[in-house]
């Protein structure tokens, strides 16, 4: 994925709700002539990313800030990543919210970048007792299907390039990871004072995850501005 987002060789990068940063600066790694700016209002992902680019030596060429990117006038740039924070782009209600946020996608990225959206779809439609183990008010208007995804993105003035969805590997790889840290902490603090809110979050977060398996999928598009 990485090789086909620098073959345009951008030189400015864009992360919408980088988190740790992790894509962007591996992208950095790739293409020695770019710079990249990752955007987030997670303080403690940022204090991550900021540690992941100075231990790969990026210090020079990433910047990550605490900002929000509804209405941002950051780009535009050459490559556009925004891997399941589209939310962040706007503050419109699903279901338009993604059609909106692709449209400012379209905004942020010169005419010969590209843009990669990391995109919650239904693999097939939730049913209500689904929906009401995942995530506080999930609706079914919450995600489109792939195609309508897609369409949606044309719609917005691009064509897509590439399209490509995570497997149960990568999706238990992700999953895994975001807990794994704190799973061994609580697992050998049992006793200490916030253990029992940790507990109940680390809990609650794994039955959201064992709801949606198999039913909210992921998708990659790279997508090329439309001229």
């Amino acid at each position: 994925m990485v090789q086909r987002l620098i073959r345009t060789n951008p030189t400015t990068v864009l992360d919408i709700g980088c988190g740790w940063g992790e894509l962007m600066l591996r992208v950095l790694t790739a293409a020695p002539q770019a710079t990249g700016l990752g955007m987030d209002l997670n303080t403690e992902d940022l204090a991550r990313a900021r540690d992941n680019a100075e231990t790969r030596g990026l210090t020079q060429r990433a910047e990550f800030i605490e900002e929000s990117a509804t209405g941002t006038s950051r780009g535009p740039a050459d490559l556009v990543l925004c891997n399941g924070a589209s939310q962040a782009l706007t503050t419109t209600e699903p279901p338009h919210h993604t059609a909106e946020a692709l449209r400012e996608l379209r905004r942020l990225v010169t005419d010969n970048g590209r843009v990669l959206l990391g995109e919650g779809f239904w693999q097939r439609p939730p049913t209500p007792t689904e929906l009401s183990g995942m995530w506080p008010q999930a609706a079914a208007s919450d995600h489109h299907d792939l195609a309508t995804l897609l369409d949606l993105a044309v719609a917005a003035g691009f064509r897509p390039e590439w399209t490509e969805t995570a497997n149960s590997d990568e999706w238990e790889e992700f999953e895994s990871a975001y807990q794994a840290d704190t799973e061994v902490w609580l697992a050998g603090h049992p006793d200490h004072p916030l253990a029992t809110e940790t507990r109940e979050r680390l809990d609650r977060h794994r039955a959201q995850w064992m709801t949606y398996r198999g039913v909210l999928g992921i998708a990659y598009l790279t997508l090329v501005p439309a001229l």
